[in-house]
């Protein structure tokens, strides 16, 4: 399990993303932003509905199936609302008292009355708000550097990850900077940590022979 539980440490296995997580974990009743990249909102959304936990979509309506099971998402956990129209709050509090991890898309600007409410809401409920762009009183605050795609080479061949420097600030624990490079996703779709380089990677398994004739698409 990816987040932290009350009074002890949920799960053995470091996560590609505790580099830039405060205590290397997501705590319970917290919010996180994902500073605008979808494929980072899904990471944080895998690490924390981790083991089949219930999660909830609101106004993501951008958010792909397939993605999101790629990125280690439980389909059959999971509740989407697309367009939750100016009842967004009320949905938002509502999901925030019984689903785990909700995440949520550009639905407006939350009031602060009403960040202090659903903030409440999280730490009474343990739930966890992911939030695609910035959220009042998140504790941690993420986002995407720098990122380049890697696998096509000279105009052909495959993509096959997305190399991406992520880094975070925030409140508390979280103040200090900090950073780490990923696949954000990686050729099997999950977020793994990025060393060493894919290149190398590729190179080190299928050396290529300069005499071979190789084969590409013309038509």
């Amino acid at each position: 399990m990816a987040i932290e539980q009350t009074g002890g440490v949920a799960g053995e296995t470091a996560s590609p993303l505790s580099a830039v997580l405060p205590g290397g974990r997501i705590r319970r009743g917290t919010a996180l932003s994902a500073g605008g990249d979808l494929p980072l909102l899904l990471a944080l959304a895998a690490e924390a509905a981790a083991d089949g936990a219930g999660w909830a979509a609101v106004g993501l309506p951008q958010l792909g199936v397939l993605a999101a099971a790629d990125a280690g998402l439980e389909l059959s956990a999971g509740l989407v609302v697309d367009a939750p129209g100016r009842a967004w709050m009320q949905v938002l509090a509502v999901l925030l008292e019984t689903v785990p991890v909700v995440l949520v898309g550009r639905v407006g600007q939350a009031p602060d009355r009403v960040a202090r409410r659903l903030a409440s809401i999280m730490r009474r409920s343990g739930s966890v708000l992911l939030a695609a762009d910035v959220w009042p009183g998140a504790e941690v605050q993420l986002r995407v550097q720098q990122a380049c795609w890697e696998g096509v080479s000279d105009g052909h061949g495959l993509l096959r990850g997305r190399r991406a420097t992520v880094i975070s600030s925030g409140r508390g624990a979280a103040a200090a900077p900090r950073s780490v490079e990923l696949w954000l996703p990686g050729p099997s779709g999950v977020v793994s940590t990025a060393v060493p380089p894919f290149s190398a990677e590729v190179a080190d398994a299928d050396p290529v022979d300069p005499q071979r004739p190789t084969l590409r698409v013309v038509g």
